[in-house]
């Protein structure tokens, strides 16, 4: 997926004072982050972004088509479910997005390697990956679809022979105990 802006405005108040950001964690365990690590995942973050609003109009096409697959058939009312109530709540809700893309970036990686991520970013090559990265997360998106739709048969097929194996109705709804 691509990693989106992080804004100055949460950063200034993730790194003022000595709060300290939290991982996301498994539920029961927390990790607290270093805050120059965090700082330097939304480094990472803001300079894998790109442009914010080139982003936004980028996960217009794939939204309508999302919605379109949950029942709004019709491509023109599905457009403008997306442009007047879909793509507004993203865009209010973009900052949230981005704090926990910084903080999965900083729970996984060390400091040193966020530097040179946010580095490569500044390279010609960077700057051409964000360029391209709606298109590049598409493209890998249907490739992915495609080969699961190729192993829909053979999964189908193993998954019959499981439950007979473990003596399950494959039709039968489970009992309530």
């Amino acid at each position: 997926m691509r990693t989106l802006l992080l804004p100055l405005a949460c950063l200034g108040l993730l790194l003022s004072g000595p709060v300290h950001a939290q991982a996301p964690q498994a539920p029961g365990t927390q990790a607290t982050i270093d805050p120059e690590r965090l700082a330097a995942a939304r480094d990472v973050v803001r300079r894998a972004q790109g442009d914010r609003a080139a982003l936004l109009e980028a996960m217009t096409a794939p939204m309508i088509g999302m919605v379109r697959q949950m029942g709004l058939d019709d491509a023109a009312k599905a457009q403008v479910v997306v442009r007047e109530v879909i793509m507004p709540i993203l865009a209010a809700h973009y900052e949230e997005l981005l704090s926990v893309q910084a903080l999965s970036f900083a729970a996984v990686l060390p400091k040193e390697d966020l530097q040179a991520i946010a580095a490569f970013y500044d390279t010609p090559a960077g700057r051409n990956l964000v360029k391209v990265q709606p298109q590049l997360s598409q493209a890998m998106l249907t490739g992915m679809q495609k080969w699961l739709g190729t192993l829909t048969g053979e999964m189908q097929a193993k998954i019959a022979e499981a439950a007979k194996a473990h003596g399950w109705n494959p039709g039968a709804r489970p009992k309530a105990n």
